[in-house]
């Protein structure tokens, strides 16, 4: 068995999505083929094959998947989870009843496609802060019902998760702050009514929000859309009382120069809005 070093989720927390998946796939049966074959006949072995250049992810969903399916379907992963691999490459090698592989591809392949693709577009990102310490987090731009999932793609894709949702941390945005009536009374309202080890993050915009921020001790300070100049500056002004997290329109293109201002995170919603699906087929051999 190859290790997985990137924690995919729980059987407990994933098999209820999973069966969810395949019962909108399914809907009163696959008319094709359950009508076709029985449940123990014939049996065929197959390839999980890549066609394109990229980051495979999603493995062990693939194998829990398969295992809702039917527990006589076996795959066995031919690459590592998080490996860079080439057209043409074997991904996996699969085996079991007919039936129940071909009910299980569509659902098993979309997830395999959109995966890799999500950590193919985050190692690119990653690649482009080599030589910083800057590191690369996500952001709540999800697709409804995959977060878990595309989060761990990131993951696998060598950047880190931002909060998976609104109960990880306080993250006092433009908006709140608007509402609230500006930094200080929404930092306010929010201490002595949220657990004591829950982080604040607060978004600011301009040094003045940047020295109000400091003023509160705040955990984290997001530098948002700030010019890189600065957005230095605030880093400086900054010193290390908090950490920073530098976001908004980042590209392939601008991240490196970000990088340089000294931010200790940089996050973007990129790596999973912007991913393309790879090209990933499923060839059977009886």
């Amino acid at each position: 068995m190859i290790a997985n070093p990137f924690n995919p989720p729980q059987p407990l927390v994933i098999d209820p999505l999973l069966r969810s998946w395949l019962a909108e796939d399914w809907g009163r049966g696959d008319l094709t083929s359950e009508t076709l074959f029985n449940e123990h006949n014939p049996l065929v072995t197959g390839q999980i094959l890549l066609k394109d250049t990229g980051v495979i992810a999603g493995l062990p969903i693939v194998q829990r998947l398969f295992a809702i399916v039917d527990e006589r379907v076996r795959i066995a992963p031919v690459v590592s989870e998080g490996a860079a691999i080439e057209p043409g490459t074997i991904v996996a090698v699969l085996e079991g009843p007919v039936r129940s592989v071909l009910m299980g591809e569509r659902v098993a392949l979309n997830l395999l496609q959109r995966l890799s693709g999500i950590a193919t577009q985050t190692r690119r990102y990653v690649e482009r802060l080599v030589g910083s310490t800057a590191q690369l987090v996500d952001t709540r731009k999800t697709t409804p019902g995959l977060r878990l999932l595309e989060k761990y793609a990131v993951r696998v894709g060598g950047a880190l998760n931002h909060r998976f949702g609104l109960d990880d941390a306080a993250m006092i945005k433009d908006n709140h702050i608007l509402a609230a009536g500006g930094i200080r009374p929404a930092i306010e309202r929010l201490r002595g009514r949220i657990p004591f080890l829950t982080p604040i993050e607060v978004e600011t915009e301009s040094l003045i929000q940047v020295e109000e921020a400091l003023a509160c001790g705040v955990q984290v300070i997001m530098l948002d859309n700030m010019p890189l100049e600065l957005m230095r500056r605030a880093v400086l002004l900054i010193h290390r009382r908090a950490l920073t997290e530098a976001s908004g329109n980042i590209t392939l293109e601008t991240i490196a120069a970000v990088a340089e201002t000294g931010v200790d995170y940089i996050s973007t919603s990129a790596t999973i809005t912007r991913a393309p699906w790879l090209d990933i087929s499923l060839d059977l051999t009886l």
